[in-house]
């Protein structure tokens, strides 16, 4: 039986180092790797190239990583809740790659697939396209738009087995499934991980095969990026 449990956060991240991509699973701070995140930081590793839809906030997940500098460049498709993020991008201490949310996905999609590259309208006519191949199609343009390549991709998931099949948790369920296998190596950590042929196989999201290592994660704070209530 193939086994990709790993026993602690530090082994998750080992063989990350400066200068490298890493893809991070999350929208906002719904289902982000919360556990990896933070051993990134401990970690100090740095000029990252980060591929996330956003950032988090300024003192949680990916913001973290922001306040001590460890980022170099951004690949998101906003800029969202991280004043911080915004500061730096302003004052050019960051270089920000914005791309349109479902070209982000698909770009992820697409190296998880292995094809090289593919044609997308999104963007056509904007800054987006500037510098990239374009052609029509059925009377209307598209853009050439190039899968990713990343080191790592972290991601993480509510439940998984020792065997790396994982199963997401409502809007959880957002860019993490997408990352995996769209990077040289992924690391899933989970809420809840089990022996290897305990989950229902109809209910699995995706496959161990697009999993290289996976840990039970130790705490999960699940913020609020902003609460709304309803007045009497």
């Amino acid at each position: 039986m193939i086994n990709k449990k790993i026993h602690s956060v530090q082994e998750a991240v080992a063989g990350v180092t400066d200068n490298m991509t890493l893809m991070l699973g999350g929208f906002g701070l719904c289902g982000i790797p919360e556990n990896a995140i933070a051993e990134l930081v401990q970690l100090g590793v740095k000029n990252l190239t980060c591929i996330s839809n956003n950032a988090g906030v300024d003192d949680f997940g990916l913001g973290l990583l922001l306040q001590g500098r460890q980022i170099k460049k951004m690949i998101s498709s906003y800029v969202g809740e991280n004043d911080e993020f915004e500061r730096q991008m302003l004052s050019g201490e960051l270089e920000v790659e914005l791309t349109p949310q479902g070209t982000l996905a698909e770009k992820c999609r697409a190296a998880q697939a292995g094809f090289p590259a593919f044609y997308t309208p999104a963007g056509y006519g904007t800054e987006v396209a500037e510098g990239k191949e374009s052609r029509e199609f059925n009377g209307k343009m598209y853009i050439l738009e190039k899968a990713y390549e990343a080191d790592f991709a972290f991601v993480k998931a509510w439940k998984g087995d020792e065997a790396g099949n994982l199963i997401f948790k409502g809007t959880a369920r957002n860019f993490n499934p997408c990352m995996c296998g769209a990077a040289k190596i992924t690391v899933a950590e989970v809420e809840e991980l089990v022996p290897a042929g305990e989950l229902n196989p109809n209910e699995i999201h995706i496959p161990g095969i697009f999993v290289q290592r996976i840990f039970q994660g130790n705490h999960y704070e699940k913020r609020i990026e902003q609460r709304t209530v309803r007045t009497r």
